[in-house]
């Protein structure tokens, strides 16, 4: 292989994610771990971790991966199957160079990607086309590297134990959704005490029981079901590769990701006083303030977990999160979003909080809020279309936040719309106190697609 072409569609701005065997193939992920190797080598590294989710391509990928990374002179460094999060912990652990999983994350099975590591940090956004050019130019370094195999699981499960100090006697459900974090959901679990319900912990990348996406309430049916017939405190779900997590209340209520935030950041803010916490753009006005009101200071971030993990860097941040419920944990842990280790700091904030989950979702002040809109806009014009909206809100004197797309506040509560950075898609929220408020921010939102030559929908709450 001297030099390489990827498909268009598939250096995105956070991942590399393609449909196998028609816009990605091993090829590809040969060019990729080539092109990661290289960059690797020019910082200095020996070597690159490697790791893989359930889905059926991904052994395959793996195998093209290793390739590539011996081809480029560097140790590749085989973790084998398990959750995203569990390459982060092998990078840190191994102290390798960089870090490459083989993950379609929550995508239909067909998909398959890539999440990079470039040192300890995330390789996104510029430096992924960056690969894309040292590939067209067959600007790769050449050596005879080697590969071995390293069992990292226990040491893994090992480590998000070392922070649980929750309570004892709690009885909860766990969804692996025949994911990767599975086994070692099975593992956690059987060093927690209290009592576990495992649903489909074991690997299938079919995902012949539900999607393994816990932000569709529809995935989280069979959760729920048990939670409620078994009485349990709780139920945890994970994404299909473990660095996502969804939660329901005893109840079988959801809790989103910026609910949960806001019990984290109680216990985070316990400890850290005063330190800064990130929520993006999307998050509720009602987690900005309960940060504050705990006294710590909340930072509203762009959309996107590389963009979350390099603005914690940037201020120091000890947690951060995103709606999609990537949480990221740099008290006590590596600043990675990690669901699993996650799910060990909700049992202690549960614990700290000193009632139950649905008495704390009781305790939220009541807003009423839209979900994730998605308006179809060309992919030429979606950048375009926001700053002119921002443009007329700015001249209209309007208060605005613009950190990542237009967030404005006004006497009824907030309006968000940006630009999103995976799909052809213009993505919008409103949030007010009472559901006119809620007709009236959306009116406004409406107002501004129009102006730009989008229609809206008229608004169903249901």
């Amino acid at each position: 292989m001297e030099r390489h072409t990827f498909d268009q569609t598939v250096l995105r701005a956070y991942d590399v994610r393609g449909v196998v065997g028609k816009t990605l193939h091993a090829a590809d992920a040969e060019a990729l771990a080539r092109g990661v190797a290289t960059l690797v080598r020019r910082q200095g590294g020996t070597s690159v971790a490697v790791g893989y989710d359930g889905r059926l391509s991904s052994p395959e990928l793996e195998a093209a991966v290793v390739r590539g990374l011996e081809a480029s002179g560097v140790e590749a460094l085989r973790i084998g199957l398990g959750p995203t999060p569990m390459l982060y912990y092998a990078v840190h652990e191994l102290d390798a160079g960089g870090g490459i999983m083989i993950t379609g994350s929550h995508n239909p099975p067909e998909y398959n990607g890539f999440k990079l590591m470039l040192g300890k940090k995330s390789l996104f956004g510029e430096t992924i086309q960056e690969l894309g050019r040292l590939a067209a130019a067959g600007d790769w370094e050449r050596g005879a590297g080697s590969s071995r195999q390293i069992d990292l699981m226990e040491r893994y499960v090992a480590r998000l134990l070392r922070d649980f100090d929750g309570p004892r006697d709690l009885k909860i459900a766990w969804d692996a959704g025949n994911g990767a974090a599975g086994p070692a959901m099975v593992r956690l679990t059987a060093g927690l005490p209290g009592e576990h319900i495992l649903l489909f912990e074991e690997v299938d990348g079919r995902f012949p029981n539900h999607h393994p996406d816990p932000t569709v309430p529809e995935n989280l049916e069979v959760l729920r079901r048990t939670v409620l017939e078994q009485g349990c405190d709780l139920g945890i779900a994970f994404d299909g590769d473990g660095d996502r997590i969804g939660a329901l209340d005893g109840q079988g209520r959801v809790l989103w990701g910026d609910q949960l935030m806001l019990l984290l950041a109680r216990e985070v803010l316990a400890e850290r006083p005063g330190a800064p916490i990130i929520a993006d753009v999307k998050a509720s006005q009602v987690l900005f303030d309960g940060i504050a009101a705990l006294g710590g200071r909340p930072i509203m971030g762009q959309t996107g977990h590389s963009l979350v993990k390099a603005k914690m860097a940037e201020t120091g941040a000890p947690f951060a999160g995103e709606m999609s419920a990537h949480l990221f944990f740099a008290d006590r842990f590596y600043g990675h979003d990690d669901a699993l280790y996650a799910a060990v700091r909700l049992l202690n904030a549960i614990g700290r909080f000193g009632g139950s989950l649905a008495e704390f979702r009781d305790s939220l002040p009541k807003v009423v809020n839209t979900p994730e809109l998605r308006f179809p806009c060309d992919e030429t014009r979606k950048f375009g279309v926001i700053e002119a909206v921002a443009a007329r809100l700015k001249e209209a004197g309007a208060e605005v936040n613009d950190v990542d797309g237009v967030r404005v506040k006004t006497a009824d509560g907030w309006w968000l719309l940006r630009a999103s950075n995976t799909q052809d898609v213009l993505v919008a929220r409103c949030e007010a106190q009472d559901e006119a408020g809620l007709q009236r921010l959306y009116a406004a939102l409406a107002a501004q697609l129009g102006a730009s030559g989008l229609e809206a929908p008229p608004l169903s709450l249901g």
